[in-house]
């Protein structure tokens, strides 16, 4: 079992040797990280908009999935219309409704997760709310440290590369028919 276990370790290393260091001349992309924030905001009479920015610099990919949008606590039976604006595909700025609300018909509207791409601004639109919007504030960073055992297992195989002799072309033998 022993012989079995040592094997297995030996294969394993060899995989993670092989992702470190690429598959024929090529690099395995950087380590990728994603966080999930929870995102909330509210628009009313007081607050008729709200915007949700990133800083520039950031080199993360940020996106905002929206869950839910609901009245609240307070809200009159009236039309509550949410729009969304944000930058189009062209990166021109374009205005969507996404909700219209009642409070004795549909006080709340479910929206599976949909995603945005930051800056966004929610406005409330008509209707004096207060409206709820909920969602998550997704991360993703691909990170581009090497970690220093990396390095040291490149520079053990470059080690071992050149321990190996290199093959030298075959001789040709004169006088044998």
């Amino acid at each position: 079992m022993a012989a079995g276990t040592a094997a297995a370790l030996a294969f394993l290393n060899q995989e993670s040797r092989v992702r470190a260091e690429g598959v024929g001349g090529l690099r395995v992309p950087a380590p990728v990280t994603m966080d999930s924030f929870f995102f909330g905001c509210e628009l009313s009479g007081h607050t008729r908009s709200f915007t949700f920015k990133v800083e520039e610099e950031d080199d993360a990919e940020h996106v905002l999935a929206l869950t839910m949008l609901c009245l609240t606590e307070g809200a009159k039976d009236e039309c509550n219309v949410v729009e969304v604006v944000a930058r189009n595909h062209d990166h021109q700025e374009i205005a969507v409704p996404v909700a219209n609300l009642k409070l004795s018909c549909q006080p709340m509207l479910s929206l599976d997760d949909f995603q945005l791409q930051p800056p966004v601004t929610f406005r409330l639109k008509s209707g004096s709310g207060p409206v709820r919007i909920t969602g998550r504030h997704q991360i993703v960073t691909i990170s581009n440290d090497v970690s220093e055992e990396e390095e040291s297992e490149e520079e053990e195989s470059e080690e071992e590369e050149a321990e190996l002799c290199p093959i030298l072309p075959a001789k040709k033998q004169r006088g044998r028919p």
